[in-house]
Order: structure tokens, then sequence, then C-alpha cells
């Protein structure tokens, strides 16, 4: 889906319908772009508003790409906190292979 959305093909309303998600921008620390997270249906996209409109845009892409990769599906919480690294190094190999393909 993040690849039509990058194609022009669909909109970013019609990703986070397909994915049931909102995206809400907040104060948040510097340190923290934005975070993803699923609470009653719904996939809570959290971006921090001290960023510029292409840290925001890059923000809201990686953190589509844990849900499209399925990581907010961990049962153990603790066992995602342990693993943190690993998803974002996914998320963001995933999204630079998409941006590879579209460019092409």
């Amino acid at each position: 889906m993040i690849k039509k959305l990058l194609m022009g093909v669909i909109t970013q309303q019609d990703i986070l319908n397909y994915y049931n998600a909102t995206i809400l921008f907040k104060e948040l620390p510097i340190e923290a772009n934005g975070y993803v997270f699923y609470y009653r249906d719904i996939n809570c996209i959290i971006i921090n508003n001290n960023l510029s409109y292409e840290e925001k845009k890059e923000t809201i892409l990686h953190e589509l790409a844990h849900i499209e990769l399925n990581q907010l599906c961990q049962i153990n919480n603790d066992l995602f906190d342990f693993y943190i690294d690993k998803y974002e190094d996914e998320a963001n190999k995933y999204l630079k292979k998409i941006m590879k393909e579209v460019i092409l």
C-alpha cells in the first residue's frame, strides 16, 4: 500500500482508511519523531508537531511501514521493547526498498 501511495495511485486518506489508522500531531520530546500503537482496533500514529513538513512526511511513511510489516501485533510488549532496534531497521529498509522501486 505504501508503494501505491508513493506512486500517487492512492491518497494518504485511502491508506489510513485501509489500515484503520489515524494521525495525530503532538508536542513530543525533540528526540522523538513519532510512534505508532494499536488501541481499540485503531492504528494511532503520533507525529512530533515540531518537525518540518518533509520530516513529518518521512515519519508518517516510517510509521505506516511498521503497520504494513505487521510489527504492532507483537503479543509480548516486553519482547517488542527488546527488539525495538530490529523493528526500526526493518521499517527503514522496507521504505528504502519501496522508494527505490518507485523511483525506477
